[in-house]
């Protein structure tokens, strides 16, 4: 009985911290996506923002369900909350095993969703002004090849000689789809580091679920022989 309370209490804390963490996630990714103002460049290149904010809202209601399962003991709740992480972790693993081997195919389908928008010069005037601000803020120039994406080339792509970015005729030459992927490969070992994390959570709240589940089971199974 003390084990099962034990269990049961430990299984509510993380989950607990399992729907704070859905808090911060769903948060954040609000913040990031009101702070860029809708642009529409960074909107076609990290689309991911979006999937943050579904993530974020799937852990709260999953932090929710395993809470009211642990609290009420309730077995149907736990095996939807198990079953509910198990899918989350095979296909946390599986965008891992794929982000790993399939890089090359993310970049390649990055710069294709940018191509849409060459050339620059003909876009609405809104589009414009978000590719000069994204160009200003990131040091680039163009979306995919470079200064040759513009028919005239913008002053948001004229640079200081001084600065180490600027490498020839004032003008950036680097792409701001090359600036993004380098920006996402410096960042890529904390992604990685969250991602642990969050399977690691996965798999205590997993062992935890099924240990309640089954602690449940048996007295059930005991509580009708009696």
């Amino acid at each position: 009985m003390a084990v099962n309370k034990c269990i049961k209490y430990l299984l509510f804390f993380f989950n607990l911290l399992f729907w704070i963490s859905g808090c911060i996630i769903l948060g954040v990714s609000i913040y990031l996506k009101v702070s860029k103002d809708g642009n529409v460049i960074t909107s076609e290149s990290l689309p991911g923002i979006d999937l943050m904010i579904a993530i974020g809202v799937i852990i709260l209601v999953l932090g929710f369900l395993g809470c009211c399962g642990a609290i009420r003991e309730n077995r149907c709740l736990l095996l939807l909350f198990f079953i509910s992480l198990l899918i989350i972790f095979v296909l946390l693993l599986a965008a891992g095993i794929l982000g790993a081997v399939e890089e090359k195919k993310v970049k390649i389908w990055m710069k294709d969703r940018l191509k849409k928008f060459i050339p620059l010069s003909s876009q609405p005037d809104d589009v414009i002004e978000d590719l000069e601000k994204l160009q200003k803020e990131l040091k680039c120039c163009g979306v995919v090849n470079g200064p040759s994406d513009w028919t005239k080339i913008p002053e948001s792509c004229r640079c200081n000689a001084t600065e180490t970015d600027c490498k020839s005729n004032a003008i950036y030459q680097e792409s701001c789809s090359d600036k993004i992927i380098n920006l996402m490969e410096q960042h890529m070992e904390l992604v990685l580091g969250i991602a642990f994390a969050i399977a690691i959570l996965l798999i205590f709240g997993m062992a935890f679920s099924m240990i309640l589940y089954c602690q449940i089971s048996r007295k059930d199974a005991a509580t009708t022989t009696a």
